[in-house]
C-alpha cells in the first residue's frame, strides 16, 4: 500500500481505504468504487496540482503504465509490468499464462472464470500470451480509467495542465520514481543549519549540552534508516520530503519536539545517555500518525 505524501497520510480516507495499491513504482489508483464516487481522485489531482506549484512534496512511485495514460498515452502502446497488478489473487491468476507448461484442469477453470468476467475468451493453445496481454492490460489499466481521468481532471484545475503537456521534462519531477527519491543520511545533515555558540545570547542551555545532544542527533541520522529517516523527516517538517533547510535547537523540555511550519527540531538539553536520547525521539518520530509530532 502507499501513501500519497502531502504532509499526512492523504492517502487515507475514511474508512481507512487507501488512494492508491501495489508495490513501490508500481501504484495503480485504488478500484475502490466509494472512493471513485466520491471524487477523491479529483481530489487528489488538485492536491498532487497544488504541492507542486508552491514547492511542496510530489506523489512518487506510480505505475509507469498510469503516467502513460494520464498524460493521454494509448492504453494498448502502455509498458505494462506484471508488479502493476495490485491485486495478488488476480496477478497470480495471470501468471499462470506465463510460459508453454500445460495448464491444468483447475488452472484453465481459474483462468476462464477471470476472462470471461471481464468479456474476454476462455484459454486455449493458440491465444495464451494474447490472453495474458488482455487480462494484464484490464487488470492495470481498464480497471482504473476512471480514476485516471479523475485525477486528470483535477491536475487541471490547478491550471498545471499546460504546462505539463508542453514539457514533458516536468512530468518526472512531478511523479519521480520512489527510487530516485530515497532520503540518505547525509542528505539529511547537508539539509541541517547546526546551531552556533553566538546565535543567542539567552540561551536556555549551556553549550555543553547544545554540543552534547547534537552530537547525538548527528548519531542517530548517520545509523537510521531510508525508512526511519523518511519517518523522521515527516516528524521535523510535517511530510517526508526535505526541505531547502532545516533548523535545529536545543532546549528546556522534556520530550523532542517540532516545528513543522518552521522547519525546526526542538530536543532537550537533559540528555546524558544517547540510548535514552534515542528511546525518546523514536517515541517522538512515531507519533506522528496519532499525534501531529508531539508526544
Amino acid at each position: 500500500m502507499s501513501k500519497l505524501q502531502y504532509g499526512f497520510d492523504a492517502c487515507f480516507v475514511p474508512g481507512g481505504a487507501h488512494l492508491f495499491d501495489g508495490e513501490t513504482d508500481h501504484l495503480i489508483p485504488s478500484t475502490s468504487h466509494f472512493l471513485l464516487e466520491s471524487d477523491f481522485f479529483v481530489v487528489a489531482g488538485r492536491m498532487i496540482g497544488h504541492s507542486f506549484l508552491h514547492g511542496g512534496p510530489c506523489l512518487s512511485g506510480l505505475s509507469p503504465a498510469i503516467l502513460h495514460v494520464l498524460f493521454d498515452g494509448s492504453p494498448e502502446e502502455a509498458t505494462i509490468d506484471i508488479k502493476d497488478c495490485a491485486d495478488l489473487d488476480i496477478r497470480e491468476t495471470i501468471k499462470l499464462l506465463e510460459g508453454t507448461t500445460d495448464l491444468s484442469p483447475e488452472e484453465k477453470h481459474t483462468i476462464n472464470e477471470l476472462a470471461l468476467s471481464w468479456d474476454l475468451p476462455p484459454v486455449i493453445s493458440g491465444n495464451r500470451r494474447w490472453l495474458f496481454d488482455k487480462l494484464l492490460l484490464h487488470a492495470v489499466l481498464g480497471r482504473t480509467s476512471r480514476q485516471v481521468k479523475h485525477l486528470r481532471r483535477g491536475l487541471k484545475e490547478t491550471q498545471i495542465w499546460p504546462l505539463l503537456t508542453e514539457r514533458k521534462d516536468i512530468i518526472p519531477l512531478l511523479f519521480p520514481r520512489a527510487s530516485q527519491i530515497q532520503c540518505t543520511s547525509q542528505m539529511v545533515l547537508d539539509k541541517i543549519k547546526w546551531p552556533t555558540q553566538d546565535e543567542d545570547e539567552d540561551k536556555e542551555v549551556s553549550l555543553e549540552d547544545a554540543c552534547r545532544i547534537t552530537g547525538f542527533l548527528r548519531t542517530f541520522i548517520e545509523n537510521a534508516s531510508p525508512s526511519l529517516l523518511e519517518k523522521f523527516v515527516q516528524f521535523w517538517v510535517g511530510w517526508n520530503v526535505l526541505p531547502t533547510h532545516l533548523d535545529v535547537e536545543v532546549v528546556e523540555s522534556s520530550f523532542p519536539r517540532s516545528s513543522t511550519c518552521f522547519y525546526l527540531l526542538k530536543l532537550p538539553g537533559h540528555y546524558k545517555e544517547y540510548s535514552v536520547f534515542e528511546r525518546d525521539l523514536l517515541a517522538a518520530i512515531w507519533s506522528v500518525d496519532t499525534g501531529f509530532g508531539m508526544v
